[in-house]
This record gives structure tokens, sequence and C-alpha cells, in this order.
């Protein structure tokens, strides 16, 4: 029952979710129509054929398109549309991940210092400046695992890491991480536009190499978390309960904080710090499918792709391009007060 729900959940959203991609790759400054679009995905399409020489890809569809048109879609919005949606599949997992973990929904991704320390690497990288290829992602990368382990470090006690003490150190190290971020802007110079543009959380300088550095990640660590979703459903009982139905709930704990915080340092890394869809998505979800993660898990991840797709194609779509962070503010944070004006908001 719960295979079968997951399964056809999963595949309605696969499905809007294309549909959005598709009609984003249309969308933009420079028009291009839905069939177009089309074409060029098809001319795109290689299929393996056997010839005299072994296996040769073919190109089975040849439509008449403007090569201006061609590079338009596949190498400037097709990028930034998977991307958004590898970072909003990433995003609204590891959301719906924290809020299980401290059954509370006003838990994100950055709720344990993920993203700040992701910030303090990134705007260090860029302030400093360095030449690294990659660096930036890889700087914020860093930065994220090592905020996480530091609050991890902090909050363990005797082998034992209390829910709240780890929250507690996570409010700590952001304050103290935001502190230095300060600091690393008064010192950027003419960088600061850049750092600021990247705290701001942007999909803007996208490419086909980040989308190879992020989606690998974001595949393994899901199908991870996939395989804790019972044991996440057993810790909302509370860790007494979870320890008696044969949990080992420190060790559960130690691989659900670190596999979220893989899949959120891996997100940010790529994109800048974008707010709301850990935090909206997930609660969204849980409104609409129920608490139990075998089916919120697949469904909130595939739901926050959607979102961030969306809110990215409204972001690059007005007269000034925006970073998608703003509009995601923007939208999120009023449908957050309407929930809690309509007390849908509540411990869970």
């Amino acid at each position: 029952m719960v295979l079968s729900r997951t399964l056809v959940w999963s595949a309605a959203l696969s499905g809007v979710l294309v549909a959005v991609m598709l009609a984003s790759a249309a969308l933009g400054y420079a028009a291009i129509g839905p069939l177009e679009v089309a074409y060029v995905l098809l001319n795109w399409l290689r299929l393996p054929t056997v010839g005299s020489s072994g296996v040769v890809w073919i190109h089975p569809f040849q439509f008449d398109v403007p090569r201006s048109t061609e590079l338009i879609v596949q190498q400037i919005r097709l990028p930034r549309i998977v991307l958004g949606a590898i970072v909003g599949f990433a995003l609204a997992l590891a959301g719906t991940v924290m809020q299980g973990f401290f059954r509370n929904p006003m838990a994100d991704p950055s709720i344990i210092g993920v993203s700040s320390g992701a910030a303090v690497g990134a705007v260090a990288f860029i302030v400093l400046p360095l030449s690294i290829p990659f660096g930036r992602s890889a700087f914020a990368f860093a930065g994220a695992l090592i905020a996480a382990f530091a609050v991890y470090l902090i909050a363990t006690e005797r082998g034992r890491t209390p829910v709240a003490t780890l929250l507690l150190a996570g409010i700590a190290l952001q304050t103290f991480l935001g502190a230095i971020i300060s600091v690393l802007l008064l010192h950027a110079g003419d960088n600061l536009e850049t750092a600021i543009y990247w705290l701001m959380g942007h999909l803007h300088d996208s490419t086909w190499a980040r989308v190879q550095l992020a989606l690998p990640v974001v595949v393994v660590f899901f199908v991870v978390l996939l395989a804790y979703a019972r044991d996440l459903n057993v810790l909302l009982l509370g860790e007494e309960d979870a320890h008696t139905l044969g949990i080992e709930v420190e060790r559960t704990k130690r691989i659900l904080l670190a596999t979220s915080s893989v899949v959120t340092a891996a997100a940010v890394a790529v994109s800048g710090v974008i707010g709301f869809v850990g935090l909206i998505v997930p609660h969204m979800m849980r409104l609409i499918v129920g608490p139990d993660h075998r089916i919120l898990l697949p469904t909130s991840a595939f739901a926050g792709a959607i979102f961030l797709v969306a809110t990215d194609t409204v972001a690059r779509s007005g007269p000034a391009e925006m970073p998608v962070g703003i509009v995601t503010a923007a939208l999120g944070a009023p449908f957050f007060l309407y929930l809690l004006r309509k007390r849908e908001v509540h411990a869970l």
C-alpha cells in the first residue's frame, strides 16, 4: 500500500516537474516557442545503433532550428533549469529530514549551521580571491561540512547527541559564522557585489559542469535517506520508544545528520543560500500526503524541484533578473504566515 502510494505520487510529481521544466525552457528574454524547444531536445537526442564498426550513436531527428535557439536552450536555459531542479530537490529533501529529526516544522536545512558554513567558505573564496576551478563551490561545500561537524562535536557528550543541545549549538554557530561573514564583507572591496549576490542565492551562472558536480551527490544520498525513512518514522515517537523498537538511535541520528548535511552542502555550494524551500515545501507536502517519511521524502523532494524551477523562471523572466532567493523568500514567508494564521503549523 505504502509502496504503491509512493510510486503514484512520485510519478505524478515527476510528470509535473518535466512539464514545468519544458515550460521554463520556453520562457525568458528571448521568446522561444514550446515546439521549438521540443525540436531542440529531439535534435539533441542520440540513440545507439549497431553498425559495421560496432555500436555507434546517431541523431535520429533533424529538425530545422536556428543555431542561436539551440545554443540558448542547450547551453543557457537547460543547465540552469536542471541545476534548479537538483537544488530544489536537495533542499526539500534535507528540510524534510530536519523537520522529522527535530520533530519541529520550523526546522530547515540551515538549522545546524550548514548554510552559514557554506556562506563563509564561498565568501572567503570570493574575497581572497583565488583562481581555482570550481573553487567557490569547493570552499562552500567544505565550509558547510566543517560547520555541521563542529555542531555535532559541540553537542555530543559521552556518545550521545541530545536534539535540544544540537539545536542550540546550531543557533550559536550560525550567529558566530554570521559575524565572520560580516567581517569578510567589510574587506570584500571590489568583490562585495559578487559576494552579496551569492549570499542572496541564485542560479545565474549555471553550467553543465555544476550539474555534474551536484547530481551524483544528491542522487546517492537520496537513496541512503530513503533507506532510513522507516527509522525516521520511528524516531518521531521519541528516542526511548525508538530504542525499544530496535532502532540504534545514536547511530541513526549520526547518519541522518551527516547525510542531510552533505545533501544541503551540495545544493548550497552550487547555488548560494536559497531560503524557504526546505521549510515550506516539506510542510506543505506533509499536509497533503501525511507524515509517513516513506512517502514524504520522495514527494517533498520532487515538489521542491518543481517549486525552485518555477520560482527561478519567475526570477529571470522579469524586466531585470533577480536572485531566485529573493523570490522564494517573497513567496515562502507570506505562505508560512498564512499557515500559521490558519493554525496549520503544529508540532510533529
